[in-house]
């Protein structure tokens, strides 16, 4: 998964503009005014080929009155909690405040690492003031100008050595250990399948949406296989996320959640149906490549007639036919009714997702493709596909070696990966299709 690296520090020290220019395009709003980022916003950042996801904070105001401000700070605080490097900006122009000193405690007992930022260093005498900045106890402050994009190369290269290595793509979680994610919108009963699951009152069940405001992990082996389930707090529609509600600092957890786990269970109430909050958490977990499973609660609660699960489960599909690939079940976790199936489907599309293809194997079925619907043509030429193979697991990845990616149209790789989907099944998975020019083999 993608490490997390969260920028702190007191209102107005150019966080947002940092960030707009480290990602690269204009996503946080900058404006003089402090406090005008209220959201945490995050995108991902790729530099000399590994990535990492950047958090953008509001400005953390440590003795403010004001309400608006102090949840601004809640949240920078749940950033700094889920992160796992913390970039503490400060001003250069300005020097050391109170504040600054205030939120380099703040970061200290958090105990996470931490690269002291000095911003807006535009000349070379604020580069030599920044050595002022020795004074809060973060080893060497980096001094850069986010406006000028002065420095950032070198702080970027800083980032990466301190982030932990990463997995190697398809290593899964080394000891066969099965992290699993437990999400979906408030009150459609994920507590009370974790619960259910672990056969204990481990977490607190409510009917009130939003009582579970921390992802929290609970270990369980079954039939010799080891679980870590991860419930999450309800992922909201931000417009339905009140301002003074703590609902709004659970969004970011549940996020990280799906990062670091290796398969979800998409909860979704039966009686509310798809909604488009859930076809959006369903597309963030595509997205991130994990396995997925959807789980319909409250089955228990509805009248049914006969093929109405049938008809139900051709609803959801058509709702979520992006992941249409993900296995559907029918439970009540109030009543136990097939929870039994929600870890043994999970373990079956974590393995799906783990599956590699021979190399000979694989070509024989991209052969067999191509042979049954010709790849497309444009302006003379045609896609030809001189061999594929696998590189990585979790998500399954395949790299097609051809005479030219831009004639890879969108509908013959969604016909590829149904293809390879029919003859080697991937269910609960996404798959990765890449295509990459190659001069003819002889």
């Amino acid at each position: 998964m993608k490490p997390l690296v969260a920028v702190v520090g007191r209102p107005n020290v150019g966080k947002s503009t940092f960030f707009n220019k480290v990602v690269g395009r204009r996503v946080a709003i900058v404006e003089d005014t402090p406090g005008v980022t209220r959201d945490r916003i995050y995108a991902d950042v790729e530099w000399r080929g590994r990535s990492f996801t950047l958090i953008d904070t509001g400005g953390i105001d440590p003795n403010t009155s004001d309400a608006l401000l102090s949840q601004t700070r809640r949240q920078a605080e749940t950033a700094i909690e889920t992160a796992d490097l913390i970039l503490f900006m400060v001003d250069a122009r300005g020097g050391i405040t109170s504040d600054d000193r205030d939120v380099a405690d703040m970061l200290r007992r958090a105990a996470k690492p931490v690269l002291l930022v000095a911003n807006k260093a535009d000349t070379p005498g604020l580069d030599m003031e920044s050595v002022d900045f020795f004074e809060l106890g973060l080893d060497d402050p980096f001094p850069v100008s986010s406006t000028n994009m002065l420095g950032l190369g070198d702080l970027l290269d800083a980032i990466l050595e301190r982030l932990p290595d990463a997995e190697e793509a398809g290593d899964g979680g080394g000891d066969g250990t099965i992290h699993l994610a437990i999400v979906g919108k408030p009150n459609a009963g994920k507590s009370s399948l974790v619960n259910r699951l672990l056969g204990a009152e481990r977490v607190m069940v409510s009917e009130v949406p939003g009582t579970t405001r921390d992802a929290i992990d609970s270990e369980l082996t079954v039939d010799g296989q080891r679980f870590v389930l991860i419930d999450t707090a309800g992922i909201r529609r931000k417009r339905a996320v009140d301002e003074d509600s703590l609902e709004r600092y659970s969004v970011l957890r549940a996020i990280a959640a799906i990062r670091r786990c290796d398969a979800a269970v998409l909860m979704i109430d039966a009686a509310a149906g798809v909604t488009e909050q859930d076809a959006k958490i369903a597309g963030l977990i595509s997205e991130e490549g994990k396995a997925l499973a959807i789980a319909v609660n409250k089955w228990d609660a509805l009248e049914k007639e006969t093929g109405t699960l049938e008809a139900y489960r051709r609803n959801v599909y058509e709702q979520l036919k992006f992941v249409s690939y993900a296995p559907t079940l029918f439970i009540s976790a109030r009543t136990g009714q097939r929870t039994g199936s929600v870890l043994e489907t999970a373990r079956t599309v974590y393995q799906q997702a783990h599956k590699r293809i021979a190399t000979g194997v694989l070509n024989e079925a991209v052969n067999d493709a191509a042979a049954a619907m010709q790849p497309p043509a444009a302006s003379g030429r045609r896609l030809r596909i001189y061999y594929a193979t696998q590189p990585t697991v979790a998500p399954p990845t395949f790299l097609f070696f051809v005479n030219d990616e831009t004639l890879a149209h969108f509908s013959y790789q969604r016909y590829l990966e149904n293809q390879l989907r029919k003859a080697f099944g991937f269910e609960g998975t996404p798959v990765r299709l890449v295509f990459r020019n190659r001069a003819r083999p002889e």
